[in-house]
């Protein structure tokens, strides 16, 4: 397990699970008992926390059946992941992306937002994406690797999963960008000197080190979100990676090919995620980006 995984779930425990079941003993612990909790934290949070909440209780009371310690697992099959509205995921329409990327044009990571609107990388891969992994005449980037949490601090590490090691096309608006950000990071580069540490990342933080998530989204991504008027709609930076995903949708491209570009291990989970979107389908890969978001 993941150290971010683990503290997601150790703080679910925490603050939704102990509060209401922590004094019951497992082997008394009722499906009732289950639903209530499911059906209280929905008054109060969404259905994707509650989603989490399920998960996290469902895992534990699972390796409590495995150790013997209880006959069944009670909260087995009370919320199904199918469970999840659609209404959640939270896409940026055209006018928005491009509204989002107006405002992002002369930041210092200007290009990062370009190539996640362009690519639907995730954050962890965008962050630990390296110019050895960018081939800008061949207009393509290769997936090898994403910045993961761990209890010792930032660490590279292996994507996802293995679908997520792929191959993404580069429309012309990204390499435009990539290139301006490369001339950019030279000139900041050469003003650091010996302060700047070399881990040939494309977006690193100010001295060339892993940028952190947490800083990445607090200090520049939601103060980007305001100046685009943007930051009351509730876009998380995984928004972008929808955005990507439901225009290549409305541009009727084939499944498979949005799979393969997301890198998701199963099509049914994109497809459950996306199917609000299938239809008429097209050929080409990334045609139409340009267009979209400029």
């Amino acid at each position: 397990m993941e150290h971010s995984t683990y503290v997601r779930y150790a703080g679910i425990v925490d603050k939704h699970i102990s509060p209401t079941l922590g004094r019951k003993k497992l082997r008394d612990l009722t499906r009732a008992e289950v639903r209530a909790l499911y059906s209280a934290k929905g008054r109060e949070l969404s259905s994707r926390s509650v989603d989490y909440i399920h998960v996290t209780l469902q895992r534990a009371l699972s390796q409590a059946v495995r150790d013997d310690l209880v006959p069944r697992n009670v909260a087995a099959g009370e919320r199904p992941r199918s469970s999840r509205s659609r209404q959640e995921i939270k896409a940026l329409n055209r006018e928005q992306a491009q509204t989002l990327l107006k405002a992002a044009y002369g930041q210092r990571n200007e290009a990062l937002y370009v190539v996640a609107l362009h690519t639907a990388l995730r954050q962890g891969e965008l962050l630990d994406l390296k110019w050895a992994d960018l081939d800008l005449t061949g207009r393509r980037l290769s997936v090898c690797r994403a910045l993961k949490v761990t209890d010792q601090g930032l660490d590279f590490g292996p994507p996802k999963n293995n679908a997520s090691r792929r191959s993404v096309p580069l429309s012309k608006t990204a390499v435009t960008a990539l290139r301006a950000h490369r001339t950019r990071q030279n000139e900041e580069r050469l003003r650091l000197g010996e302060l700047r540490q070399e881990h040939d990342l494309v977006f690193p933080n100010r001295v060339g080190k892993p940028m952190d998530h947490g800083n990445l989204y607090d200090r520049e991504y939601k103060p980007l979100l305001q100046s685009a008027g943007l930051g009351d709609e509730g876009f998380t930076f995984h928004s972008l990676r929808h955005t990507f995903a439901t225009e290549l949708f409305n541009q009727r491209k084939r499944p498979k090919i949005i799979q393969s570009l997301l890198g998701h291990s199963s099509i049914t989970q994109m497809t459950d995620t996306y199917s609000h979107l299938l239809d008429d389908v097209d050929d080409d890969e990334i045609g139409g980006l340009d267009e979209a978001f400029g």
